[in-house]
């Protein structure tokens, strides 16, 4: 029984902590408050993962460290650099495996189907800062200190994906109830979507298949499809009324960010949903014989996964 420590237990981490412990792992995951998926075979502990120490000390014997923490949006400048050196000092100390979790921010505006080879070119803090963390992680593997990997996925979706999605708490209970559905950009340009079971059984075959250390990779992520489409195939499957969405105005999310630290991030990234938004994910299918699930079979399990805390809510 091999131990696989994860730092977060947000959707990602806890669905991978899941995915672990469900084939007979061993899973310690670590936050701030101790809190965590219950589950025979995972242990929850309270540390601080960006103190280098404290981390070391819990990934101790472990085969693979992931990082699969989250810091809030408005922070990654400030939060990011600490925490992503403290698991890479962990991982060198230790000798695990470090997996990181990361998206396609970095690669910045990119007129074509995102590749694992486009230049980092991001103008933006976070797209800069997901880009360095990486730079740095690759720099400790070249140099031999460590043994790296990264995942990059789309905006994702699924069962646990809640907050921070288009697919999330500020869509599909709306949708289901029938009310109109802001959205940002242009809702018609193509977009990239992947499901987190997907993001999750990728990070563990990373952390567990040499060929995939020191490189980043592409989760399997399907075909794109618009915000029009994704919502319309939701509704669909639902059994709900076509969608109504509401465009955000620019200045609206611009006046919104004067108060709401979430809203004031947006303009950065607003280039996402207002041009294609694409990421190939070839490489990662062609080396590890990995497919996305099938969108309308996730699209499903996500909609019985919101019915389902809704039950449990009422």
């Amino acid at each position: 029984m091999t131990l696989h420590v994860i730092a977060g237990a947000g959707p990602v981490g806890s669905a991978t902590a899941l995915l672990l412990a469900g084939r007979g792992e061993r899973v310690r995951v670590i936050t701030r408050s101790g809190a965590g998926p219950a589950a025979r075979g995972i242990e929850n502990i309270a540390a601080d993962a960006a103190d280098a120490g404290q981390l070391t000390a819990l990934a101790g014997g472990a085969e693979v460290l992931y990082n699969c923490a989250s810091p809030p949006y408005h922070r990654w400048p400030q939060d990011w650099p600490p925490l992503a050196a403290s698991l890479l000092a962990a991982a060198e100390r230790t000798g695990a495996v470090l997996v990181t979790m990361s998206n396609l921010y970095g690669y910045g505006p990119v007129g074509h189907p995102m590749t694992e080879d486009d230049p980092p070119a991001a103008a933006g803090p976070k797209g800069r800062t997901r880009a360095a963390v990486w730079a740095q992680a690759l720099a400790a593997h070249q140099a031999g200190r460590a043994r790296v990997t990264e995942a990059r996925a789309s905006d994702f979706f699924g069962p646990f994906v809640r907050a921070q999605s288009p697919i999330g708490e500020r869509s599909i209970p709306r949708l289901l109830a029938g009310r109109a559905i802001s959205v940002l950009g242009n809702p018609d340009v193509l977009h990239s979507w992947t499901y987190l079971p997907d993001i999750a059984a990728a990070l563990v075959t990373l952390g567990a298949d040499e060929r995939a250390w020191g490189r980043p990779w592409h989760v399997p992520t399907g075909p794109p499809l618009s915000q029009r489409d994704i919502y319309t195939a939701l509704a669909r499957i639902a059994g709900a009324p076509p969608p109504r969405l509401r465009p955000v105005p620019p200045w609206l999310i611009r006046a919104g960010g004067l108060a709401v630290p979430f809203l004031r991030e947006l303009p950065e990234v607003a280039y996402q949903f207002t041009a294609p938004f694409v990421v190939d994910s070839t490489a990662f299918q062609a080396t590890f014989g990995a497919a996305p699930t099938p969108v309308e079979e996730a699209l499903s399990a996500t909609l019985s996964w919101w019915r389902d805390q809704a039950r449990a809510a009422a």
